[in-house]
């Protein structure tokens, strides 16, 4: 995380000249300069400037949002083309940034070890049973006039029998079973404890960008306004976008590569920051941009507006195509692309294996606009989306979760998520698209990505805890039966050694069948 923001400043002097500081030397009230394509030092206001900034790291946005004079920005986004002007609000130390660090160290201190029953059984059992069988050996002969013989082979037996292996290689081996059975399906978590609260889960949040959604911007529909053809919408506006390198502009070049559509080189591009880009084509010149180019163009019409809206309530961003009037060519729109984080392909049948799987409720929390989160949660079919959420904000929402299901997952992929996945009973990250600071924070990653593999780990859980509880309760039964016939004398050494070693081998045999064949999303099983 430390790596995220710059560990210098471009400070602002007084006669407009520039120089190299290091942010803690940054004082509250100062002015920095953030150029082009790099991250934003320091909290702060936008004095001067325009630019697309991503926020992804911070917010979990996953298209950059277009800042102006008056808007916030924050340590460790990047900035795009445009270059700014900054007010530091706040120093490096209480930064948004730093705020999350904290907040990750605060939440792993609250997350105290399970202390296991085995564990706290054993430290009681074995030395009560080595002081019983002591006094079985020394007792009956020295009070009872028993035959010293008799009573120290009973009190060899007792020992035997007694001995803990089953008991105490009942859960290791289980957990191990559990945790190589998930390897082996792309699923790694960090040790036992967390396989235990996995299989109690009942709740699950998770992240948008990177977790519901492919976490990059995607061409998703094509809309042409008059007679021309999607596939000329895509070589014009292509043919601009080629000289970009904003991520709807690559999402739009991406796109038109993808359908093997080719295009002439446009001349005399220029990029308008917060607007678009202009460029010229087959000697006319087009723009491609957002909303507010096209108003200020003047060329939006009420049908536009009304196709305008309906993309924009989708919560997707949009790219206006047209040509701008020139000699006596009038100026007009060509068409529209609708461009959105596409969700993942197997999410609805994830969250359907999910409630079969025990989980009552799946919450999103995300950094996007409220919007977007709604319209993606209706998609996807999860129970509630919240949105416009910083990280502290889905902390919130995590205490909510385990006041009312006690066992809480949260799954994410970002920077922005790692105090949400550090509080949460068991932290899941994406393996693959997810940032190091979620992989090292979470409990478990999902190697491929796939979030199927949460539910295939919250069945397989529970299953290592039925079979936990089994395997204890057995070497229990089985270790009480054989002590009362040692005491009475109804067993020998060599059935007490086969008992015991019996014992185990059956309890290493049950747990191994976690290693067999395909995880059964039913529970129960």
């Amino acid at each position: 995380m430390l790596k995220l923001a710059p560990q210098t400043a471009l400070l602002r002097g007084a006669d407009g000249a520039s120089k190299e500081v290091p942010v803690a030397e940054v004082a509250v009230d100062a002015e920095i300069i953030v150029r082009s394509g790099s991250s934003v030092p320091l909290d702060g206001v936008v004095v001067t400037g325009e630019s697309a900034v991503n926020q992804a790291p911070i917010t979990g946005e996953s298209v950059p949002v277009e800042k102006k004079s008056g808007d916030t920005v924050f340590a460790g986004t990047i900035n795009g083309e445009g270059s700014l002007t900054v007010r530091v609000t706040k120093r490096a130390s209480d930064s948004t940034l730093a705020r999350i660090i904290k907040l990750v160290e605060e939440a792993e201190e609250q997350k105290a070890p399970t202390q296991r029953f085995v564990d706290k059984f054993a430290a009681i059992y074995t030395p009560a049973v080595f002081v019983v069988a002591l006094l079985v050996a020394l007792v009956p002969p020295l009070l009872m006039g028993g035959a010293w013989p008799e009573w120290a082979y009973r009190a060899l037996v007792l020992l035997v029998i007694a001995c803990p292996c089953a008991l105490v290689i009942a859960t290791p081996v289980s957990i191990v079973s559990g945790l190589t059975a998930l390897a082996r399906r792309g699923v790694l978590i960090k040790g036992g404890v967390h396989l235990e609260a996995v299989g109690k889960l009942r709740a699950l949040a998770v992240d948008k960008t990177g977790t519901i959604t492919q976490g990059k911007p995607q061409v998703t529909g094509v809309i042409p306004v008059g007679d021309i053809s999607e596939e000329e919408i895509m070589r014009l506006a292509a043919a601009i976008d080629a000289h970009s390198e904003h991520p709807l502009a690559k999402a739009v070049v991406a796109a038109a590569q993808a359908k093997k559509i080719s295009w002439s080189e446009s001349s005399q591009y220029q990029s308008v920051t917060g607007r678009g880009a202009t460029a010229v084509i087959d000697g006319h010149p087009h723009f491609i941009g957002n909303h507010k180019m096209a108003h200020e163009l003047g060329l939006c019409r009420p049908e536009i507006e009304a196709k305008l809206s309906e993309i924009e309530g989708k919560g997707q961003s949009l790219a206006i195509l047209g040509h701008t009037s020139h000699g006596n060519c009038a100026g007009k729109i060509l068409g529209i692309l609708s461009i959105g984080d596409t969700m993942r392909p197997e999410v609805s049948n994830a969250l359907t294996l999910l409630h079969d799987a025990g989980i009552e409720k799946v919450v999103m929390l995300s950094g996007d606009n409220q919007r977007t989160a709604d319209a993606i949660a209706r998609q996807a079919g999860i129970d509630e989306a919240y949105g416009d959420l910083m990280p502290e904000q889905k902390i919130e929402h995590i205490k909510r979760l385990m006041a009312e299901h006690h066992y809480v997952g949260m799954i994410g992929d970002g920077v922005n998520d790692a105090p949400a996945l550090a509080l949460a009973s068991v932290g899941i990250a994406m393996g693959a698209i997810g940032s190091d600071t979620a992989i090292e924070t979470a409990d478990m990653a999902l190697m491929k990505d796939d979030l199927t593999r949460v539910a295939e780990a919250i069945s397989l859980g529970r299953r290592t805890l039925k079979i936990i509880q089994f395997n204890v309760g057995f070497a229990l039964v089985v270790k009480t039966i054989f002590l009362v016939l040692a005491f009475t004398g109804h067993t020998s050494l060599w059935l007490a050694i086969l008992a015991d070693t019996g014992a185990t081998l059956l309890v290493i045999m049950n747990a191994l069948r976690l290693l067999g064949g395909k995880t059964n999303l039913n529970p129960s099983a």
